[in-house]
């Protein structure tokens, strides 16, 4: 008897299945914002290109030249740039660096957003005097360091709005905040800023956020966190107008032309090549490379949107979850304004007792700036709900007591 092919959905959920049964770390772990425990996947293309690196076989290493190629192949699937409008980077600060360096004129960007962005442009402006920062919200730095004059300083396109100049020719956000988990409105913001430039630090979304890539000029993110890549994995990518405008500053002998004959440029400086390839200082981790490849691969087998609504109903499990137990929430709970991250906001003199109730209760959390982040990803298992209920009921108990 023939087997019935199954349905598109079907074959969505298998995927979607088969995804999450990669998941490998222990249960209680809810700290993806911080890093991302190596899938089954990266782990054992890890292995295997370990092992071609490690015995160099006669003609196995020319394997490893191709790794970088099909990592800009799958970060152009994803993110719909083209493979010359894409650089791999060891990590979001690098890409950052190199395009906040790249700039002349005003950028405008929060004080508070995660420092590889603030110190890109101040050290840009430090160093060549040709980037000037402009604070966004700067008079609203309130007591709890959350710049902004937003609401606990959520970059929105309002708040853009107000503090838009003609003399702004950058603007500059993260996707995801990482201390709020608020996801910025990047449709909205470009509309706002109209055709001046958008830089997106992606790190807190990027693989479990289908956001739209098309309208932002420069986009940078790193593998180690939602992607679960590890370490010394990214990219940079740039829009035509972004190339345009860039100055590859740090550009290496690996972002330079080849010399007369088409070779490696001994002998002679050649210019930065064409394209994002200018933004390259050396050769990359081809392990590394490999690792990010396979992450991204697995991402499009699975689907980002299938993979955004797992994290999404996540989430709100632990909303719930908090609200059962009168955790006081700082994140949003409006879907369109997050991703991965939920932010416990407890009166300040409990925050000691809430952390040490995750912490016995063997929940990996984030304790930063008097709040607690909670990160979770497409598989939450059920023994980690009933490890955080353990740990609220603790808190509670103790709390009320």
């Amino acid at each position: 008897m023939a087997r019935t092919r199954p349905t598109a959905d079907a074959a969505g959920q298998a995927a979607l299945a088969a995804y999450r049964s990669g998941f490998r770390e222990e249960s209680g772990y809810l700290d993806y914002g911080r890093v991302g425990p190596l899938s089954t996947t990266v782990v054992a293309e890890t292995l295997g290109q370990t092992d071609v690196l490690s015995r160099a076989r006669f003609g196995s290493l020319d394997d490893l030249g191709q790794q970088q190629a099909r990592a800009v192949s799958a970060v152009a699937r994803a993110t719909g740039f083209r493979s010359d409008q894409i650089a791999l980077q060891p990590n979001t600060t690098t890409g950052l660096m190199h395009a906040l360096f790249g700039l002349t004129g005003e950028v405008l960007l929060s004080p508070a957003d995660f420092p590889s962005l603030p110190f890109a442009a101040a050290r840009a402006a430090e160093a060549l005097h040709v980037v000037t920062p402009l604070w966004l919200g700067l008079d609203g730095l309130g007591g709890d360091g959350l710049g902004g004059d937003g609401p606990h300083g959520r970059v929105t396109p309002g708040l853009i709005r107000e503090q838009l100049t003609d003399s702004v020719g950058v603007v500059a956000v993260c996707l995801v905040d990482s201390r709020t988990g608020f996801r910025v409105d990047l449709d909205g913001i470009r509309q706002v800023i109209g055709d001046r430039l958008l830089v997106v630090d992606a790190i807190q979304g990027f693989g479990v956020v289908d956001a739209p890539w098309e309208v932002a000029d420069v986009v940078a993110t790193g593998g180690q966190k939602w992607m679960r890549a590890g370490w010394g994995t990214g990219f940079l990518a740039l829009s035509d107008r972004a190339l345009d405008c860039l100055v590859p500053v740090f550009s290496g002998f690996a972002g330079a032309e080849p010399d007369e004959d088409g070779g490696d440029p001994w002998d002679i400086i050649t210019r930065p090549r064409a394209g994002a390839a200018a933004f390259q200082v050396s050769n990359g981790d081809a392990v590394a490379q490999a690792r990010f490849a396979a992450a991204l691969e697995e991402v499009e087998t699975v689907g980002l949107t299938r993979i955004e609504a797992a994290v999404a109903d996540n989430v709100s499990e632990l909303i719930d979850l908090a609200d059962e137990y009168a955790v006081p929430l700082l994140s949003s709970r409006d879907e369109r304004e997050r991703a991965g991250i939920v932010v416990l906001d407890p009166p300040r003199e409990l925050l000691t007792l809430l952390s040490a109730s995750l912490h016995n209760h063997g929940v990996t959390a984030t304790v930063r700036g008097g709040t607690v982040r909670l990160s979770v990803h497409a598989e939450l298992s059920t023994d980690t709900v009933e490890m955080v209920r353990a740990a609220f009921t603790s808190y509670s108990s103790a709390a009320s007591y």
